[in-house]
């Protein structure tokens, strides 16, 4: 791995950048994906949240702008895209493009759905090098004439996997049509699956592959619990996670807005501050709410799996699953957004009865069995903890082990 961004080969000017943000040693993504993009290739990259993966494609692509620059700001035809499927990763990967470029001259804009596109069309009028877009919106502003991509020569793909989750395939065919055909393709992603590595091949040429990590894995430096606990006591434990425990402030997810709002309001009855961040609020409401968890003034802000991904929330230590997710890959990303750069973090999910079919596709996603206990003063009813028997002779034994595991972890110390 290479001691400092300088034997990256990046220019003075963003070496000093680096420097003055106290970056030093690059990770594990950068090392390997800044020298193939400064050589142009096309790259599919997997590397688990928190590893520093918008820096990796946002640094090299800046110094390839900054090679080109020539017309004055206002004249600049788009030259780099960057796809990502929410408006919160849109937002956090501008930030990061504005803090590492700010001493390059270049230009970038942000274009994502839910506010006034008439106010992105002026700023898209003064010239823009670098645009980070949402499908949705970026299709917005190709009907109407407000931009053109037929100068681009750089595209990535953000959490990628993401994209095809939420159905964007038919907004990313509508949009290469508009993308010249020679052009960098980059595709990064936290997970990796047979459908991303299909649309690699539509999108990329002789790729570079780089995967830091194992497929689907979890940061290591995250602790991993799952509690058994009946369903109707899940609402009562986080109370006492967060109150008697002290796991404040903390993310924690639930699949539903109406769970969501539920959940924040009886913490709000139960004298902890939290909100609810999910889909029907309005994009400034999303705003303020995470200004709000940023600033430390809530205990717990209670998401939507919206939040799953590109939420930059630095020392956050603790995140509480409600219930297992509907796609098990977004078990990945949860978690990930604890235990970031190195830090530690403790990742807590709380397991019912209907949660047993989810638990079993997170393992399989994992490869992994999570480890399982109660929590003394919750302990599950085991006469209503008796999930559906697996299909699979290796399910049953499965199930069997977790059941055993489960009677004998009374103490709620003792893992499988």
């Amino acid at each position: 791995m290479p001691a400092s961004f300088a034997d990256l080969t990046l220019s003075p000017r963003l070496q000093q950048t680096l420097r003055e943000l106290g970056y030093d040693q690059p990770t594990p993504i950068q090392s390997a994906a800044i020298p193939l993009v400064l050589a142009g290739r096309d790259l599919l990259a997997g590397a688990q949240t928190g590893t520093g993966k918008t820096a990796a494609f946002v640094l090299p692509i800046l110094q390839l702008l900054m090679a080109q620059q020539a017309e004055p700001a206002a004249f600049r035809p788009i030259r780099a895209l960057v796809l990502v499927p929410t408006r919160e990763l849109a937002v956090q990967v501008h930030e990061s493009v504005l803090r590492y470029g700010k001493e390059t001259g270049l230009t970038c804009a942000l274009v994502y759905g839910g506010v006034s596109i008439a106010a992105q069309v002026e700023a898209l009028k003064s010239g823009v090098d670098l645009l980070i877009a949402t499908p949705g919106r970026l299709l917005d502003h190709l009907r109407q004439g407000a931009l053109s991509l037929a100068n681009l020569t750089h595209l990535v793909f953000d959490e990628a996997d993401r994209m095809l989750d939420m159905g964007f395939m038919d907004e990313i065919t509508a949009l290469l049509k508009q993308i010249p055909a020679e052009r960098q393709t980059l595709l990064f992603s936290a997970t990796c699956d047979d459908n991303l590595y299909a649309l690699s091949k539509i999108l990329l040429r002789d790729p570079a592959l780089i995967e830091v990590a194992p497929r689907n894995t979890t940061a290591a430096e995250v602790e991993q619990r799952v509690y058994a606990v009946d369903g109707d006591r899940k609402l009562a434990l986080v109370e006492h996670l967060l109150k008697e425990k002290g796991y404040a402030p903390a993310l924690i997810f639930s699949r539903t807005r109406q769970g969501a709002d539920q959940l924040a309001q009886r913490l709000g009855k139960g004298g902890i501050n939290a909100l609810a961040l999910h889909g029907d609020l309005s994009q400034s409401a999303r705003e303020n709410v995470l200004l709000e968890f940023r600033a430390g003034t809530l205990q717990a802000l209670v998401a939507t799996d919206v939040a799953a991904r590109g939420l930059d929330i630095s020392d956050l230590n603790y995140v509480i699953n409600l219930e297992f997710p509907y796609q098990p890959e977004d078990y990945v990303h949860r978690i990930g957004r604890t235990g970031r750069a190195g830090n530690k973090g403790l990742a807590i999910t709380l397991l019912s009865p209907d949660d047993a079919p989810q638990l079993e596709k997170v393992e399989a996603v994992l490869d992994t069995r999570l480890p399982q206990q109660w929590f003394p003063g919750f302990e599950p009813d085991l006469t209503r903890f008796d999930p559906a028997p697996r299909r699979s002779s290796k399910g049953a034994q499965k199930q069997k082990a977790r059941k055993q595991a489960l009677s004998g972890n009374k103490g709620g110390k003792g893992k499988r």
